[in-house]
């Protein structure tokens, strides 16, 4: 199965502009890979939140919302599926959550299990987070999904013979990133053999992007920080 990993500027609190992006990105991929991964919270932006309920519901997306059809309409138009960060509203309730999305049917929904997402202090029982960490089957590939903080708070749950993609959206300074980039391979290997961790670029200047292939910890391929672009994987 060939994997694009795409870290790509998006913009906090502008789904038209991040929509757009995708698009970018499934063009560059087009005929390239089966599944085009993002980061975490790409459709709003990991920081579009201000976690006053009434403003953040409206930032928030349904799964058949209008914003997520369009989505769908994406996989269709390009052949390919996508998987994508969100930040999710059911019913009263808001998730960070992973969207896999193939021929128009959102055929994955993970919501993410750590609290990492939001600030605790500031947030009530509308913001909450996820229970199953099953996986699921895309065209015939058994995958695990795990965001950010969750394979640092929860790695047991995560553990698997099967791939596992690693949706983050971190902030290190380059320098950091020399360290950090051993530690989330190390931490990888303790969960999986193959993992595809995705970064997003954002306007944070501390923020630098980035794709990572991990295999058996160690660094196998990434992308170059600060660049928009697609990493693509064969496995």
């Amino acid at each position: 199965m060939r994997i694009g990993l795409a870290s790509y500027r998006v913009e906090n609190r502008n789904t038209e502009f991040n929509i757009g992006q995708i698009e970018r990105a499934m063009k560059e991929a087009e005929g390239k890979v089966d599944l085009l991964c993002f980061g975490e919270a790409v459709l709003q932006g990991f920081d579009s939140l201000s976690w006053n309920y009434k403003e953040d519901k409206d930032m928030a997306a349904g799964m058949d919302s209008e914003i997520m059809s369009r989505l769908k309409t994406l996989t269709v138009q390009y052949g390919m599926g996508i998987a994508v960060g969100y930040i999710e509203r059911a019913d009263e309730t808001l998730y960070s959550s992973y969207a896999v999305i193939d021929a128009g049917e959102i055929v994955h929904n993970y919501r993410r299990i750590s609290r990492g997402w939001k600030e605790v202090d500031r947030t009530d029982e509308h913001y909450c987070e996820g229970k199953d960490t099953s996986g699921f089957s895309f065209r015939g590939k058994k995958i695990m999904v795990g965001l950010c903080g969750d394979l640092w708070d929860y790695p047991e749950r995560f553990k698997t013979e099967n791939l596992l993609l690693w949706p983050v959206y971190v902030n290190f300074d380059i320098a950091e990133w020399e360290q950090e980039t051993h530690e989330y391979a190390e931490q990888a290997a303790c969960i999986a053999d193959n993992v595809l961790m995705i970064n997003p670029i954002d306007n944070d200047p501390v923020n630098h992007g980035g794709a990572f292939y991990f295999r058996k910890g160690q660094l196998v391929e990434r992308s170059p920080f600060d660049t928009e672009g697609v990493l693509c994987i064969e496995l």
